[in-house]
C-alpha cells in the first residue's frame, strides 16, 4: 500500500528515511492505465478472540461506557503509522472502515456483553441507567516501524466509577504489541486487531475483578 505524503505531529520534521521509504513502499498497489489513482482501502477493526465463557450471574445490573478524548491517531479514519516515537504519518490509500476513538468502545461493549458482567452494557448518551461507569480513553493505536517491518502498537487507559458518590475506585492502561507479517497497511491493520484483542484479553478479567470488589463494598 503507497504511503501518502507526509502528515506528522506540529513538531514532526524531515521524511522517512530511503530505506524506510522503499520497505514500506513494497506490496503497494499500482498505479492502473491511464495514470488512475490505486483505489482506497478499507480495513475492519476487530476484536478476534473466540466467545468468552458467560458469567452464571451478572455482577451489576448496568454498566455505562463512555469514550473519552482519543491520542490523534486514534482520532481519524487514516491508518497511522510510528517510524519514531510521538512520530506519526497516515497510509495515502488504506483507510479503517470506522474512526478507532468509536469502534474500540463499541468491540469492548460487545466483549463485556458476551462476558455478562452486567445485567445490560449501554454506550454514555443510550437510553440506559447505571450506578457504575467505565470509561475508555485509546492512548496509542499504530503501526510502530521503528524497527522493520514493525508492530501493532495498541495502549488503552480505563477508569471505573462509582456514580451514585462520583468516585473512581479504579484505573488501569493495557498495552499490547503484536509483530506485524510485513510492512504493509494490510499487516498493519491485522497487527493492530490483533494487539487490540490481546489487550481486551487482559482487561475483561481486571474489570470483572474490580467491579466485584466494589460493588461488594458499596452500601446497598
Amino acid at each position: 500500500m503507497k504511503l501518502g505524503r507526509w502528515r506528522a505531529a506540529a513538531f514532526l520534521g524531515g521524511l522517512l528515511s530511503p530505506l524506510l521509504s522503499a520497505v514500506l513502499l513494497t506490496g503497494c498497489v499500482s498505479v492502473g492505465l491511464g495514470g488512475d489513482a490505486p483505489a482506497q482501502a478499507h480495513y475492519l477493526l476487530a476484536d478476534t478472540a473466540a466467545p468468552a465463557a458467560r458469567r452464571a450471574q451478572p455482577l451489576v445490573p448496568a454498566l455505562l461506557l463512555q469514550a473519552l478524548p482519543a491520542d490523534a491517531s486514534a482520532d481519524t479514519a487514516a491508518l497511522a503509522y510510528s517510524p519514531r516515537p510521538n512520530e506519526f504519518a497516515y497510509y495515502q490509500f488504506a483507510q479503517w472502515t470506522e474512526r478507532p476513538v468509536r469502534r474500540v468502545p463499541r468491540l469492548l461493549q460487545q466483549r463485556l456483553e458476551a462476558r455478562g458482567l452486567a445485567g445490560a452494557v449501554a454506550m454514555v448518551g443510550e437510553p440506559a441507567r447505571a450506578d457504575w461507569l467505565l470509561t475508555v480513553a485509546i492512548d496509542a493505536l499504530h503501526h510502530d516501524v521503528s524497527t522493520l517491518p514493525g508492530q501493532g502498537r495498541v495502549a488503552i487507559t480505563v477508569e471505573l466509577f462509582d456514580r451514585r458518590n462520583r468516585t473512581r475506585v479504579a484505573r488501569r492502561q493495557f498495552e499490547a504489541v503484536v509483530p506485524a507479517a510485513s510492512a504493509t497497511a494490510p499487516a498493519a491493520a491485522a497487527a493492530i486487531s490483533a494487539a487490540l484483542t490481546q489487550s481486551f484479553d487482559a482487561l475483561v478479567p481486571w474489570l470483572d475483578a474490580e467491579l466485584q470488589r466494589a460493588a461488594a463494598a458499596a452500601p446497598q
